[in-house]
């Protein structure tokens, strides 16, 4: 496969999406770059938002995932499916009532500004480390396969990559985006169909014939009823449920085009529909997974579980156009999570940290801040990227996904006493909470699987005997959002204190 030819099929892929942004950014406001208007398609909005929850990640990681796993991953997309339904009925209508433009506003409203600002934190905390993990792990498949037999550094790659997205999201903003996202998602699905379709076909099998091939290897299984486990069945639909309200009901970019979307019931027609049609979408990520490992099998080839698609799609055997169809799949499924990670990290900073709607400014000043805000934070992602080639090793998204555990766990405490109570916060210690909260819920973990950590920190944590008296060889899965989430809680109730009756006229207007 041409490295050459590659090449010139990523960068006329840009050339599309920049103009589209051209299009969609002309007379391009600040409410239009944060929440387009609030007059956004729902279906164009919901087809979007899949690219943006799969990411390239899912893309190699999921399918990859299955030779160990086997279709243990569907468990927690069963959880997403619960946790997208209290999104749309629960927190869809109090982000409309509250006529919101950033949903950590509702913090500030309920409890007062230290918990505002601690919402905001935590969410640019994770989406930032989460979203330059999925760029390098995606840049360095298009470095090994393109960039590297063309002579062009790494560095080099990223800085081009992150100056392009820079250029198609800094004027239109999510009214851009939800344009992008719709075309980045169809290249993304279009390109999972045809790698499915061609794979299986080199195998002179049928759909049907493959399938029983991979129930005969046991990839297929579902549902894991090991209890210590953990991706034992309950664990990840639990830790799948909350994993999807807090990264997708409490997270600006989720909820910032949601909010984009003309009224309730249509961004809550958005969420459901994009939620079951995600389901049907990540069986055919683990049956691509199947499938790859039955032609690896068939073919001898042996090599790391993320590495496995890019290997096989790229490979001699296929003709190039399976190689140019991943390619263009593989950058649709990471641009919709980086550029509506840099997008929605710029609203949040401009809104929650320098509350630039607050301010007398013009629009004229309000925009200048905003490009330089987003001009920033491109740059802090290009050191992200670098930091992550330092470290060079791409088991390092296994810890990204820990690490947004541990992250958005604050959030969902945060926002679950504000809706399930009536009682004010010491505004004061809020941070201390939203703090020690996630170190307890880390060292649970810890105590829980020692090996994991002293496998990535390379020294011996000394806790093996420790974790098997106490938990009795239990492993902490997907829960460990929901554990965070509850020592969060735990921790705002001892800092609580009855609410006076203004508090709670004010509580029963926002829920």
């Amino acid at each position: 496969m041409s490295p050459t030819l590659l090449f010139i099929f990523v960068i006329s892929y840009f050339l599309i999406l920049l103009a589209v942004a051209w299009v969609t950014g002309r007379n391009s406001t600040n409410e239009s770059f944060f929440i387009g208007n609030k007059n956004s398609n729902w279906m164009l909005v919901a087809f979007g938002m899949i690219g943006t929850s799969l990411s390239g990640v899912t893309f190699v990681s999921v399918p990859g995932g299955v030779g160990s796993g086997n279709f243990y991953y569907f468990q927690i997309v069963l959880g997403y499916l619960l946790g997208y339904m209290v999104i749309a009925f629960v927190l869809i209508p109090l982000y409309y009532k509250l006529n919101l433009t950033s949903i950590y506003t509702y913090l500030e409203k309920r409890f007062g500004v230290n918990a505002h600002k601690a919402g905001a934190f935590f969410f640019i905390l994770s989406r930032l480390v989460g979203a330059t993990a999925r760029l390098y792990l995606v840049i360095s498949v298009l470095q090994v396969f393109i960039f590297d037999k063309l002579n062009i550094p790494f560095e080099l790659t990223a800085l081009v990559i992150l100056i392009l997205i820079l250029l198609y999201t800094f004027e239109g903003g999510v009214k851009t985006i939800i344009y992008t996202d719709t075309l980045q998602t169809t290249g993304m699905l279009c390109g999972l169909v045809v790698c499915i379709i061609v794979i299986v076909k080199a195998m002179g099998l049928d759909f049907s014939g493959a399938l029983t091939l991979m129930n005969e290897k046991g990839f297929t299984k579902i549902f894991n009823t090991d209890v210590k486990a953990g991706s034992y069945f309950l664990k990840h639909i639990i830790g799948g449920m909350f994993i999807a309200i807090a990264m997708t009901g409490l997270d600006q970019e989720m909820m910032q085009k949601n909010i984009s979307v003309k009224n309730i019931k249509d961004s809550q027609k958005n969420i459901v529909s994009f939620s079951i049609v995600l389901v049907i979408v990540n069986l055919l990520f683990l049956f691509l997974g199947g499938i790859l490992y039955l032609y690896a099998s068939q073919n001898s080839i042996s090599v790391p579980p993320d590495d496995l698609f890019p290997t096989i799609a790229l490979s001699d055997t296929f003709s190039g156009v399976i190689g140019i169809i991943f390619i263009i799949a593989l950058i649709s499924a990471l641009f919709p999570s980086v550029d509506g990670a840099i997008t929605s990290i710029t609203s949040c900073f401009c809104i929650d940290i320098l509350s630039i709607n607050k301010r007398a400014g013009t629009e004229k000043q309000n925009r200048n801040t905003r490009l330089k805000v987003h001009f920033s934070f491109a740059v802090i992602f290009f050191i992200m990227v670098l930091i992550f080639k330092a470290i060079n090793d791409k088991l390092i998204i296994d810890f990204i996904l820990k690490f947004a555990s541990i992250t958005y766990g604050p959030l969902l405490g945060l926002f679950s006493f504000g809706i399930l109570t009536n009682k004010n916060l010491n505004d004061k210690l809020i941070w201390l909470v939203c703090i020690i909260a996630p170190i307890l819920a880390l060292s649970l973990d810890v105590l829980c699987s020692p090996e994991w950590y002293e496998k990535k920190l390379h020294v011996s944590l000394g806790l093996k005997s420790l974790s098997e008296s106490i938990f009795n060889g239990y492993k902490i899965g997907n829960e460990l959002i929901l554990i965070n989430g509850i020592l969060t809680f735990t921790g705002l109730f001892f800092i609580s204190s009855k609410s006076q009756q203004k508090v709670v006229e004010q509580k029963e207007n926002f829920v």
